[in-house]
């Protein structure tokens, strides 16, 4: 009877499919170790200089880590990977949610490929409020490129940082260009606040733009036209090519109202069609136009240099914020601050006020 009922439980265990005779048990086991095995810093070094795209992946997994067994490990590969950087085309790419960004990269992303260069793409895909998980997943949005052999695509979760631009881009890029990639697309957000900080890190600039779609609903300010290297009016095909070429005409005539750039460049409208790989090639022509232009005159060198001191000072403010907000002081006094402001005993200003005088002593 016990055994009767046993069996009928809903919980009861049964048997599993018995290993065939043929496995040798001894070699599984050792290849399952190997699988675990996670690459010492050196191999992971090593296998990205060889353009390795696994151990790529891994060390951004630990660039972007928080954790602080990761740190030193993060600084280690970044500095072995710096002197294999700097070799590659650095190009941003923006536009609102819905000017067709993700299509564009795909399809500019084969031509490069065609043209026998590496691809690493860059997404700073935003995050969920609740979960702070990624919430578009770019490389489900890109299914042809990410097959590609040359192709990297890294969609990394904006997190909580300015703008959306994903904490450890910047780091990225170094081992990307160690890994022997030739071209570099970052993509942003595209909400009109991340623009400034992708400038700030890419040699060329490009602004997607929708035909027939005012700037107030687009959210474009006069300041992100101003860096804009090359505008693009993207989905000028079916009946939205005649729109689009009215658009191309305007964009031109205001360009031209604004004054010279630094890098000597003229900036340029252009047409394109992600969905039907049209205007590729002429965005190319213009990009390797562009880096001719600046290379030669000096400003292509003089950017880079720039873009180290801002990042220097941003490493700077960073570093001093969170080894603020680190210290054990300072931590008890703001939930402490935190609890008088919800009861309405202080203000903002006030609560501010005490916790910085506290740090001071």
């Amino acid at each position: 009877m016990t055994t009767k009922k046993k069996n009928r439980s809903a919980l009861n265990e049964k048997e599993g499919v018995p290993q065939p005779n043929t496995l040798n048990k001894s070699l599984a086991k050792k290849h399952l170790n190997l699988k675990r095995k996670s690459p010492s810093t050196s191999q992971l070094i090593e296998q990205i200089l060889q353009g390795n795209q696994t151990a790529l992946s891994r060390a951004i997994t630990i660039i972007e880590s928080k954790a602080q067994k990761h740190q030193q490990q993060a600084k280690e590969i970044i500095e072995k990977c710096l002197p294999f950087a700097n070799k590659s085309i650095r190009i941003g790419i923006t536009g609102v949610p819905g000017v067709g960004k993700s299509t564009f990269i795909e399809s500019f992303g084969k031509l490069l490929i065609a043209n026998n260069k590496k691809v690493a793409v860059l997404t700073v895909d935003p995050s969920s409020s609740i979960s702070k998980g990624s919430i578009l997943g770019d490389k489900t949005r890109m299914e042809d490129l990410v097959k590609e052999t040359n192709a990297f695509i890294r969609p990394s979760a904006s997190g909580d940082t300015l703008g959306g631009v994903a904490r450890k881009t910047r780091e990225t890029i170094i081992l990307c260009e160690a890994a022997k990639f030739d071209v570099i697309l970052i993509e942003t957000v595209g909400v009109g606040q991340s623009e400034t900080a992708v400038h700030s890190m890419t040699d060329f600039f490009l602004l997607l733009k929708l035909a027939g779609a005012g700037d107030e609903l687009q959210g474009i300010k006069r300041g992100i036209m101003e860096m804009a290297d090359t505008i693009v009016i993207n989905k000028a095909d079916g009946e939205n090519l005649k729109a689009a070429k009215m658009a191309k005409n305007e964009f031109n005539r205001a360009l031209h109202l604004y004054p010279p750039k630094a890098s000597n460049w003229t900036p340029k409208t252009l047409l394109a069609s992600a969905l039907h790989n049209e205007g590729n090639s002429e965005i190319y022509e213009t990009v390797l136009k562009y880096f001719e232009t600046v290379k030669t005159n000096g400003y292509f060198q003089h950017k880079r240099n720039e873009q180290n001191k801002y990042w220097l000072m941003q490493t700077i403010e960073s570093r001093l914020k969170n080894d603020f907000f680190a210290t054990p002081e300072v931590k008890a006094e703001l939930n402490k601050q935190l609890i008088a402001l919800d009861q309405n005993k202080t203000t903002p200003f006030e609560a501010a006020e005490l916790i910085l005088k506290l740090k001071k002593t």
